[in-house]
Parts: C-alpha cells; sequence; structure tokens
C-alpha cells in the first residue's frame, strides 16, 4: 500500500509536468481534429474506407516482412510441404492476417479535456494540504468509462484531467505496452533525429500503443510526422502498412495533397490520383469534372491545387510518356 501511496502522489505532482506535452519540432506545428466538422463519420463511411484502403496497395513480402518489435525477437520461419487445397487455405489465412495487419488507426475527433466540477465543499477546505484521487477499481470496466475523481484542497470535488486519469489507469491496470511517463522518443530532438533517419512507421507504430486516438498529444504528434514526411516526400515508407490510411486522410482534411498526387502522377499511378480526389471530394464535398482520370486531375489543379507549376509539368510529362508507350506498343 505504501508503494501504491508514492506512485499515486507522483501522478498526482507530475501529471503537468512537460513530459506530458509533445513539443513543437522544427517549423511544425502540431495538429488536432479539433474544428466544429468531427472526421470520425467520414472516416468510418465505407466509401472513404475503400479508397484509404485502394492507396494503401496491399504487398504480402512488405506486410509480413521483420520490423522492430523492441525487446520480442522474431520468430523462426516454419516451412510445411502442402497440397493444393492446404496452400490455398494457407494464402486465404495470410490475406486475412493482412487485412487485420493494415486496419487503420481510428480518426476521431480530440477529446474534451475540461474536467468537470462534480460539487463544491467549502467546509472540506484546509482538511487536506494535497489532492487527494479516488478511483473506481471495479475489474472489467474501460479505462474510459472508469470513474476518477479528485478532491481539491479547497473541497472543489472533480473528475480527474485526463493526464491523471491515464497515470492512475496504468498505476491500478498496468498495460505492459505503455509507460508512466511519455517516452522520451516523442520529445523535441529525439523525435527530429528519428524522422532525420526516416523511421516514421516506428514513431507512428509507437504512438498507437502509448496513446488514446483522441489524445490531443496524439494527434499533435502524428500530424507533426505527417508534416514531415510529406514535406519529404517519403510516401512509400508508409505504403503496405496500417499507417498510410491515416496519412492520406489526415492531407486530404487538410487540402494538403499536393505532394501526394504530384508524386502519384510522376509514378504513372493516375487511378490512384483520380482515387485521391474522389476522396477530396467525399470530405470537402467539391467535384472535379472531367471524362476520364487525367481530366479530373487538370480539373483540380485548375481550382485547388497550390503547387500548379510542378503539378502542370508532371502531368505533361505524363502525357508525353504514356504517347510514346502507345506508339511503342503499335
Amino acid at each position: 500500500m505504501a508503494g501504491l501511496r508514492r506512485a499515486l502522489r507522483t501522478v498526482l505532482k507530475n501529471y503537468n509536468s512537460p513530459c506530458f506535452h509533445v513539443k513543437r519540432l522544427l517549423n511544425y506545428t502540431g495538429q488536432c481534429y479539433d474544428g466544429d466538422s468531427d472526421p470520425g463519420p467520414i472516416f468510418i463511411n465505407p466509401d472513404v474506407q475503400g479508397i484509404l484502403q485502394s492507396l494503401t496497395r496491399v504487398d504480402y513480402d512488405r506486410v509480413f516482412r521483420k520490423r522492430k518489435l523492441g525487446t520480442k525477437k522474431p520468430s523462426d520461419p516454419e516451412y510445411k510441404f502442402m497440397t493444393d487445397a492446404e496452400l490455398q487455405e494457407a494464402l486465404r489465412a495470410a490475406k486475412e492476417r493482412a487485412a487485420e495487419l493494415l486496419q487503420i488507426p481510428p480518426v476521431v475527433k480530440v477529446r474534451n479535456t475540461e474536467a468537470k466540477v462534480v460539487c463544491k465543499d467549502p467546509e472540506l477546505q484546509g482538511l487536506e494540504s494535497s489532492r487527494m484521487v479516488f478511483t473506481d477499481i471495479t475489474f472489467g470496466v474501460q479505462d474510459e468509462q472508469r470513474i476518477v475523481v479528485v478532491r481539491e484542497p479547497d473541497g472543489t470535488l472533480r473528475e480527474a484531467e485526463w493526464a491523471v486519469r491515464q497515470r492512475v489507469n496504468q498505476t491500478y491496470f498496468p498495460d505492459k505496452a505503455k509507460q508512466m511517463q511519455v517516452p522520451r522518443m516523442f520529445l523535441d530532438s529525439y523525435l527530429e533525429r528519428l524522422l532525420d533517419k526516416n523511421e516514421y512507421e516506428y514513431v507512428l507504430d509507437r504512438a498507437c500503443v502509448q496513446f488514446e486516438p483522441d489524445d490531443p498529444d496524439y494527434q499533435r504528434l502524428i500530424s507533426i510526422v505527417y508534416q514531415h514526411l510529406n514535406d519529404h516526400n517519403k510516401f512509400e515508407l508508409l505504403r503496405s502498412t496500417r499507417h498510410f490510411g491515416s496519412l492520406t486522410f489526415y492531407l486530404v482534411w487538410n487540402r494538403n495533397i499536393d505532394n501526394l498526387l504530384l508524386e502519384l502522377i510522376q509514378t504513372m499511378r493516375i487511378e490512384e490520383a483520380d482515387q485521391l480526389l474522389a476522396l477530396y471530394s467525399l470530405i470537402h464535398q467539391k467535384r472535379f469534372e472531367g471524362e476520364d482520370p487525367l481530366d479530373r486531375v487538370q480539373s483540380y489543379i485548375e481550382q485547388a491545387a497550390g503547387k500548379k507549376g510542378s503539378l502542370e509539368l508532371a502531368v505533361q510529362a505524363y502525357k508525353d510518356v504514356a504517347a510514346r508507350r502507345a506508339v511503342e506498343a503499335l
């Protein structure tokens, strides 16, 4: 009990420490889904999900490659002799497993972090010199729904701040994958070094373990990762991973798709470019008219693009290559 009391005192003492907040990195400002519009209903729309999954591209070699798993050692490969029927069943199971591994992290509106006052009891003022935490430790209750309240020294009883709630939950019901303090890798120069090494997937995987999707720190962190990746045109590093869909959704939501669109045109993926514009239209209710994908890309360039010159040059280069291939095919 003494150890538990010390842990809870640490929770209250340090809940507002800098380690709870992702700091600003370089020239990037962390962004949250905190506007009037809720991205959640749009994100789970079947049409939106279909486009995001299509743009992710399923490369099974990449999906099942060796990955950084912390202290967990990779298992040895297993070889089997199979009949044709067994092989088909194994391939079906592998596809199902790949779909699980490529499940896109949820995109939701940032949580309301305001702590609601339950009651004020001025007669208790001065009874204690420290804040006191009261927690429902009933087994099986979800962390988000668990009752956690704080009694202030002035007698005010309020719902616990989210930082306190998270640390109390971790104290009573520890998750081995999470750390009590936000990992140092998410702070300042540590994060900068990881991004400069192109460790985008590693950072995003770790963020999904440490934070909840509606956590402001989580949303600020992943937005910085997305901005850095977008500025350096490293889209290929997240393809065939679970994070490419949420990256694409973020870029479209913030009307910042020029770099991704340019990359798709330059790599002759004009159908995917058309899908990207279809996603843009679904989210922002803006149509780009045209009889074919190239016409719709041209319509976007004229109406909404920020990098018109680069995109127009890419479209012209695409037309030249397509024309040359058509001649060679004759």
